[in-house]
């Protein structure tokens, strides 16, 4: 079976590609492409409010990590 992976990948991905390149599927990617690239503004916003999430998510996380660890206790 490893000896037809990356053939079958490889065909699949040409597949895709051959598909999404006929009639009018390279016409809408090129309307979609143009709409995605005039409105940098907005994915900018994205961008920033995922930051802002992944941020607090991050501090979530060293906020549960630090609860876990063992507590030094004096005297010992």
């Amino acid at each position: 079976m490893r000896k037809w992976l990356v053939p079958l990948i490889v065909f699949g991905a040409g597949g895709i590609g051959a598909y999404l390149m006929t009639g009018n599927r390279r016409v809408f990617l090129r309307d979609w492409l143009a709409r995605f690239y005039e409105t940098p503004e907005r994915w900018q916003e994205w961008n920033d409010s995922a930051l802002a999430e992944l941020k607090r998510i991050q501090e979530a996380l060293n906020q549960i990590a630090s609860s876990l660890e063992p507590q030094q206790q004096p005297g010992h």
